[in-house]
């Protein structure tokens, strides 16, 4: 669960710093206060879009840092699999730099991509807001909330799928790129035959282009290696070291420390006698061969002309021979092959089948069941004469997920035919329908953290209390956080935080801060009264709190 949120410079925080704890963590505030700050600073830190325009005025850069716990030793396992080892004392610690220029993402210290942090940071939070209630629109996620809710049935399924997938696919790619008319294949074969004689009468070999290169480089530098040499040579020969070696000598009989010295100037010596050697030798075996050097240079050329051609290495060339090998036996065997292509591909297609079968009577018999689950969601949801049910479709062809497309269906008034959601749900129905799909998927979410943003959208009154109920049902096998605006919400909260907005030294600052009992129900009297919070309003706020409590 998330341990700790810490903000610095972002927005109107200067630096903020919230330690939440388990089960409900409600987060109130005036409008405008900063509380979209809040949600979005975590949504920064997840990887999401990060402006430089979000850098508090006057700072350099703006800092995220979120500290996790990893409670379960699946969820432990998850995140190993991903190379992510929590600390010694099983946290996670995910950080966010944002600067005018860049940003750094880094998980334990390590800079990661984003693409890289989202994939860790969806095993630790998931975050509701208005753009998740309208991807309920999209039938797509209809699909996947059905196989989240019976991923223990329907996954082993859908990976035999997937594998079966890719290789129906692959067989289908081989036939499409075996049509064409019989003329058409005669001329490609014709072609395939003069490439692989082509290549085959080079001979080319691995390793042939560096050592002819080496050699045509020497080649083309002979003269100013012989020069080089003869000068390096001429210079050995001088009289110097033989000069150094007698004088030494003749007076190193009068002190014996001289002795060091005599023997480092006769290695020395010696060392220089055997290098003249070595350079003689050289010469004397290096020669030019024009004929030689024309062979080397017209090799290479044919070789550079293949690799243009065909690939940039030998290798690689070599490669492309055998590709043109198997396709010239494809064309000159083409009926044989089609035919055992057709063969495989009627298998593959008959085993997809047979498992895109077995897969939709799964998610049909899950889907009444959820169908079920979510009616009664929706009932305690002040949704009073609900029909929910899945409907399901065959698409044409097959999918790496199966043949099915599946959408959710409702009608929220007696008498009334079920609709799609597009076409009947509102903005405050969708994200109590959204709540509601969490409440079901509770007990098979593996995701600890949960985070509702606008979860009280087009709601008030008693629908208002039976959302604050559903969040606490919730918040039993999940961490929650949640922004509100409405006290039936708030009462319920296990953790109350305010953020406020207020100005210090000449600049408006937004804080956040945990508040005790009295102070929450403070807060909840503002929330109940508005502007003017008589006692009457603090009264009814205190029997709100002590009914969420008795009913928790």
């Amino acid at each position: 669960m998330l341990l700790e949120l810490q903000v610095k410079n972002l927005a109107l925080i200067e630096q903020a710093q919230v330690e939440f704890g388990g089960g409900l963590n409600i987060l109130t505030g005036e409008t405008g206060a900063g509380k979209s700050i809040i949600i979005g600073s975590v949504n920064m830190a997840l990887g999401g879009k990060a402006s430089r325009d979000s850098i508090r005025q006057g700072a350099d850069s703006a800092y995220i840092e979120l500290l996790f716990s990893v409670d379960t030793p699946s969820q432990e396992e998850a995140l190993k699999a991903l190379d992510i080892q929590p600390g010694e004392d099983g946290t996670v610690i995910i950080s966010r730099k944002i600067t005018p220029s860049r940003s750094t993402a880094k998980i334990n210290d390590e800079t990661v991509t984003a693409a890289r942090l989202k994939q860790v940071t969806s095993l630790l939070m998931d975050i509701h807001g208005q753009h998740e209630h309208q991807s309920l629109l999209n039938i797509h996620k209809h699909l996947e909330i059905l196989d989240a809710y019976a991923k223990s049935q329907v996954s082993p399924v859908k990976e035999e799928i997937r594998r079966e997938y890719h290789r129906y696919r692959q067989v289908k790619e081989r036939l499409s790129s075996m049509e064409g008319g019989q003329e058409e294949r005669l001329r490609e074969a014709d072609f395939c035959r003069f490439e692989i004689e082509s290549i085959e009468q080079a001979a080319l070999k691995e390793g042939e282009e560096e050592e002819l290169t080496a050699r045509y480089r020497k080649l083309s530098h002979a003269q100013k290696i012989m020069e080089g040499l003869s000068e390096a040579k001429e210079a050995l020969d001088e009289e110097g070291i033989a000069r150094a070696v007698r004088a030494v000598d003749q007076v190193s009989g009068f002190d014996k420390e001289l002795k060091t010295i005599k023997d480092q100037i006769f290695d020395v010596e010696a060392l220089v006698n055997e290098l003249g050697h070595a350079i003689t030798g050289y010469m004397e075996g290096c020669s030019y061969d024009e004929g030689e050097f024309r062979q080397i240079e017209g090799r290479l050329d044919v070789i550079h002309g293949f690799q243009a051609k065909y690939g940039s290495t030998i290798a690689r060339i070599l490669e492309v021979l055998e590709e043109k090998r198997k396709r010239l036996e494809e064309l000159e065997h083409f009926e044989e092959i089609r035919a055992e292509l057709e063969k495989e591909l009627e298998t593959s297609a008959n085993l997809l089948e047979g498992f895109c079968t077995k897969l939709s009577q799964i998610r049909k018999k899950a889907g009444k069941e959820l169908a079920e689950r979510m009616k009664s969601s929706l009932i305690d949801l002040n949704f009073l004469d609900v029909t929910f049910v899945m409907e399901f479709r065959r698409l044409k062809g097959y999918t790496a997920d199966g043949f099915d497309e599946a959408e959710f269906l409702i009608s929220t008034n007696p008498g009334q035919p079920v609709k799609p959601l597009r076409a009947v749900a509102s903005g405050g129905e969708l994200s109590r329908i959204m709540l509601a799909i969490k409440t079901v998927l509770a007990d098979t979410d593996e995701i600890p953290t949960l985070i509702f943003d606008e979860i009280d959208t087009g709601i008030s009154g008693r629908t208002a209390q039976m959302v604050s109920e559903k969040l606490n049902e919730i918040a039993k096998s999940h961490q929650v956080i949640c922004i509100t605006h409405l006290p039936q919400i708030a009462s319920m909260a296990d953790s109350h935080f305010e953020i406020a907005k207020s100005v210090q030294r000449g600049k408006t600052v937004t804080n956040i801060r945990r508040l005790e009992k009295e102070e929450s129900i403070h807060e909840l009297a503002r929330l109940l009264g508005g502007a003017q919070i008589t006692d009457v309003v603090r009264q009814n706020a205190r029997e709100m709190k002590e009914l969420a409590e008795r009913t928790k």
